[in-house]
């Protein structure tokens, strides 16, 4: 048995104080019915485009005829952890979820870079809202809902920001990437702290070898890319765009609980009565901590209007 305690802000958010086994939904411990002409399965993606290049990954269809809410899952730098256990339950729950990869990563073509992931976030969105393929797929393009990792959770801050029409977002241990370094109106009398915030960046990815899904970059340009672009890069100014919406931000005990509380309180300075936290005494990846972080994730979409 395990217990959670959320965080939330006023009473239009999900609020529950307490987890347990015997409240789990039931999307974490049943299959749906069976649909023959319908069934739920799993379509194989190369052709999604972005730039020039088409991106791959599966799209998991929800069993039935009617158009189902559908949520846009995306990984982290560079994606070890694909959160597909979350991809399997939210299924479950009757929403199709897409999950793809970015350029340059996990044999997509094309070179990776932050840029190029800001930009294919905004071509995954436009995928699914396109009437031809949300007629293929059984979309209802009135409830896309975006949920990001890590690397993932700026992406879908970003393109959520972007499109005013995507009806909530998830952030899970999101990485704020301009948060990494002091602020570019700083940095002229900083030279110092800049260069250390880089190499304790650069430390980072070496350690977890976070290149070697990648091609066309370097770890020194990547680093270069995310400090050129501090100012921009920081989900903190997206807040506005995002304030009236449902916003899920969870956190762990894996250092980035700083930049997520303070990503949240933005929200809120920006009017977003609609604010759900969660933190879990676990890592990055939620190693301990699966099944209720897919509880959390559930009963916050069962909320989605």
């Amino acid at each position: 048995m395990f217990r959670l305690a959320l965080r939330c802000a006023l009473c239009s958010c999900l609020l529950v104080p307490a987890l347990s086994f015997g409240q789990a939904p039931a999307a974490l411990t049943a299959d749906p019915a069976a649909d023959a002409k319908y069934p739920a399965t799993m379509i194989s993606l190369a052709d999604l485009p972005s730039h020039g290049q088409m991106l791959m990954g599966v799209f998991y269809l929800a069993a039935g005829e009617a158009p189902h809410p559908t949520l846009i899952l995306m990984h982290g730098f560079p994606g070890f952890e694909q959160n597909l256990d979350l991809a399997q339950a939210i299924r479950r729950a009757g929403w199709n979820v897409l999950a793809v990869h970015y350029r340059g990563s996990w044999g997509v073509k094309g070179a990776f870079s932050f840029q190029h992931a800001i930009e294919d976030a905004d071509a995954e969105v436009a995928f699914v809202r396109d009437p031809a393929n949300a007629k293929k797929y059984r979309v209802d393009t009135s409830k896309i809902v975006l949920l990001g990792h890590s690397m993932g959770g700026f992406m879908v801050a970003s393109a959520a920001a972007h499109d005013p029409k995507v009806a909530g977002v998830a952030l899970i241990s999101a990485w704020n990437i301009g948060a990494s370094f002091p602020p570019a109106s700083e940095s002229g009398g900083q030279h110092s702290t800049d260069e250390a915030a880089k190499r304790e960046l650069m430390d980072s990815f070496s350690r977890d070898n976070d290149t070697a899904p990648l091609a066309g970059c370097t770890l020194e340009g990547l680093v270069e890319e995310a400090y050129e672009h501090r100012a921009a890069w920081n989900f903190n100014d997206y807040a506005p765009q995002l304030a009236s919406r449902p916003v899920l931000v969870v956190t762990s005990d894996d250092g980035l609980q700083p930049m997520d509380d303070t990503f949240a309180t933005a929200l809120k300075k920006a009017g977003n009565q609609q604010v759900t936290e969660a933190h879990f005494p676990s890592d990055h990846g939620y190693s301990d901590h699966r099944l209720a972080l897919t509880t959390v994730v559930l009963k916050w979409l069962a909320t989605i209007q």
